[in-house]
């Protein structure tokens, strides 16, 4: 893992993006079957999760936790909205591949794979509860 340094004392790394969900064990079960990311912890109650992509976890919580940690509220992500200005982004060497298998999981395939002119090859797709994600090929 690649580790960053501030100032030479403190030492930081990027761990996880934490996704804001309506239901973590039905967004959890998503990511398993759309791409076979594999659960590492469920809190008790179910208002957190975390799933192993490599290095940096993808984690969930639930809609209600959210909002007891952030006084002022959020934007909730919708899928009948436009998607917020940020996505995930899965690098893989099957892109078509990958994007049927999340549609077939439930996935809203947004635009179907194009390769840019620096050869690779991109596709966007919305998650169950809007999130936009990405889903590449390797930059060579």
């Amino acid at each position: 893992m690649e580790d960053l340094f501030y100032n030479d004392l403190i030492m930081i790394n990027f761990g996880y993006t934490i996704l804001y969900v309506k239901d973590v064990n039905k967004s959890i079960e998503f990511y398993e079957k759309a791409f076979g990311f594999q659960r590492t912890f469920i809190a008790p109650g179910g208002d957190y999760g975390e799933l192993s992509t490599g290095n940096t976890k993808l984690s969930f919580a639930s809609v209600n936790l959210a909002k007891s940690n952030l006084k002022d509220g959020f934007i909730e992500s919708n899928p009948n909205n436009k998607p917020f200005g940020i996505e995930i982004g899965f690098v893989t060497e099957a892109v078509e591949e990958t994007i049927k298998k999340a549609v077939a999981a439930g996935a809203i395939l947004l635009e179907k794979p194009k390769t840019k002119p620096w050869g690779q090859i991109v596709s966007y797709i919305r998650d169950l509860d809007g999130f936009l994600i990405e889903i590449c090929s390797p930059m060579n």
